[in-house]
């Protein structure tokens, strides 16, 4: 993957440094690494970071690293690739499957199954997440097949560009059609896992719409302006409306053995074409039969 960028008569920077950093947008980690393999160059030939640039001449980094992911174990899982080019990796991930491997999912997580996926290519590359869901989540997530672009996507969220929607079954009927909980997250005191609305926490805004109304349940759309952790998971509890089979911040449910909580669309600019990427995912058949069942 190449990248770069020629100097414009309006631009005003001192050195290849800057343009590095202003203009490609590269994070201190990774030009250190491009430094170290030789792979920035001034108009075509290996240069150094503080080298003056001038109208005209091209800056330009190679990024196509070879890298060890052996701390992670291959296994052949199915995987409902919804999206993939040379750069990045889209996946629908069903329920009761982890993200990360860990000591109770060292083998079985969805790390595991595109490690194994990417051996079958001969992919070379570390296993780079963008978006993380909780285990009995549903839904897309992103796999970055380099840092460069693991770190553009992380920072469109930062700054808003990464737009991340949801479908979520609730207990009882919203009150209000749409609206938007704007309520701090913070971890439960004593709890590794638990968090909760706590003044002190950080401000963590879900916006939300009443789609249809069945059996004392609610079908919601939501669109999260922040990233906290449970953050769908905690608000809609805090309002007495717990998503539906969430153990934790709610009940149990016949109806589902897991939250009803379906990660379905994201809209981002995609780093390298800069288009805008719209990708959707349909829902699971547990989610489904409990729409069907109120047809």
């Amino acid at each position: 993957m190449n990248l770069s960028y020629k100097i414009r008569e309006t631009d005003r920077f001192d050195n290849v440094l800057h343009v590095l950093k202003e203009q490609l947008l590269l994070s201190d980690r990774l030009i250190t690494r491009l430094k170290k393999a030789n792979k920035i160059y001034l108009n075509n030939l290996p240069t150094y970071t503080k080298k003056p640039v001038t109208v005209g001449d091209t800056v330009s980094v190679l990024i196509d690293f070879e890298e060890d992911n052996s701390n992670i174990v291959a296994t052949e899982i199915p995987l409902d690739i919804i999206f993939e080019d040379e750069y990045l990796l889209v996946i629908n991930k069903p329920a009761g499957i982890a993200i990360h491997p860990s000591i109770l999912h060292y083998n079985d997580s969805l790390s595991n199954g595109v490690k194994f996926y990417f051996d079958k290519l001969k992919l070379k590359k570390k296993i780079r997440i963008v978006n993380r869901l909780d285990r009995n989540t549903s839904g897309l997530v992103i796999f970055a097949k380099n840092e460069y672009i693991q770190e553009c996507l992380i920072r469109q969220m930062k700054t808003k560009e990464f737009k991340k929607e949801y479908l979520a079954i609730v207990e009882g009927i919203l009150p209000n059609k749409s609206g938007t909980l704007d309520y701090p997250i913070a971890r439960k005191e004593g709890s590794i896992i638990e968090r909760c609305v706590a003044p002190k926490g950080d401000r963590a805004i879900t916006h939300y719409n009443l789609l249809k109304t069945f059996n004392n349940l609610s079908l919601v759309h939501i669109v999260l302006e922040t990233g906290r952790t449970h953050q769908i998971r905690v608000h809609f509890s805090y309002i007495n409306h717990p998503v539906l089979g969430d153990t934790l911040y709610g009940h149990p449910s016949k109806l589902i053995n897991r939250q009803a909580l379906h990660s379905y669309k994201i809209t981002f600019v995609h780093p390298v074409s800069k288009k805008i990427i719209t990708l959707e995912a349909p829902l699971f058949d547990d989610m489904n039969k409990i729409l069907e069942m109120q047809k």
